[in-house]
């Protein structure tokens, strides 16, 4: 039995649209803690259980039989160490035989800011004595191709990631290497640095959205302060453009940036081409 935790996410619905390629839908669990919004899952056939992060105690009767976790990490900043942890006690009590974790690529070394919570998870999981797996998730495509119609209105993308390389991935490609853990043997104490195979500077990325909507759309460089309040400015909460704006001047310093094409060997394909996310975002617009 294999169970994913944040199952109505983003994330954790392309690795279930994943895993039932590869292993009955029965043998899959989703952990969510709406089961209102899992309706379309539970049709698939797959088991749906109810489990919050932040309620410690849901945590026991959720994992009970579950032999694989994938822990999708919380997007509650500030307060992951401690509903990761909940999870990963819970999963060391009924004695889980693998929990794998979707970390920050580079965590134990990385610059970044959000990557604070991810060593700290990562720490924890060490400590638990449960046998584990890392999958250290690069930047993923969309977060920038998300971008695409403000900078569409705007007349220009902004950003504070001066000339850095990005070696981002579509969400699809990081779920799709999730699953082939999920279902291989012997992942037990595997680090993954988990990054596309090409890599671009948003001027590049700019330069693309251009060629492609036909627009002029310069790359416009601030100061990170200024690219925060920009992003306030378009409505983000605080802490989301605090951390997009940290995430950006880590990319400037190469944070964001990987070449050994972990997760394209992972897959047994090529990670997708940015620009393909690039023409996938733009048919919306």
């Amino acid at each position: 039995m294999i169970a994913i935790t944040g199952a109505t996410g983003q994330l954790g619905r392309l690795v279930i649209t994943s895993l039932i390629k590869k292993i009955p839908a029965t043998n899959i669990i989703a952990i969510v803690r709406n089961t209102e919004k899992a309706k379309d899952i539970a049709a698939l056939g797959v088991s749906v259980r109810q489990a919050d992060y932040n309620q410690p105690a849901s945590w026991d009767a959720a994992l009970q039989g579950v032999d694989k976790v994938l822990l999708i990490s919380s997007s509650d900043i500030g307060q992951r160490t401690q509903q990761h942890r909940n999870v990963i006690n819970a999963a060391q009590r009924v004695g889980v035989q693998l929990l794998a974790y979707t970390s920050v690529l580079h965590a134990d070394t990385s610059i970044l800011g959000l990557a604070g919570e991810h060593r700290e998870t990562e720490a924890a999981i060490t400590a638990s004595g449960v046998p584990f797996t890392l999958l250290r998730n690069g930047w993923y495509t969309e977060n920038y191709a998300m971008g695409i119609g403000a900078a569409l209105s705007l007349g220009a993308l902004y950003g504070c990631a001066s000339e850095g390389r990005i070696s981002s991935a579509s969400r699809v490609d990081y779920a799709e290497a999730a699953a082939v853990v999920l279902t291989s043997h012997h992942q037990a104490g595997k680090v993954y640095e988990l990054a596309g195979d090409s890599s671009y500077a948003l001027s590049e990325f700019a330069a693309e959205i251009s060629g492609q909507s036909g627009k002029s759309i310069p790359y416009i460089n601030l100061a990170e302060a200024d690219y925060k309040k920009a992003l306030i400015g378009a409505g983000l909460p605080e802490t989301l453009a605090e951390l997009l704006a940290d995430s950006d001047t880590g990319a400037s310093k190469g944070a964001l940036f990987d070449d050994e094409q972990q997760l394209s060997k992972l897959i047994g394909k090529p990670t997708s081409a940015w620009q393909a996310v690039i023409a996938e975002s733009l048919q919306s617009h």
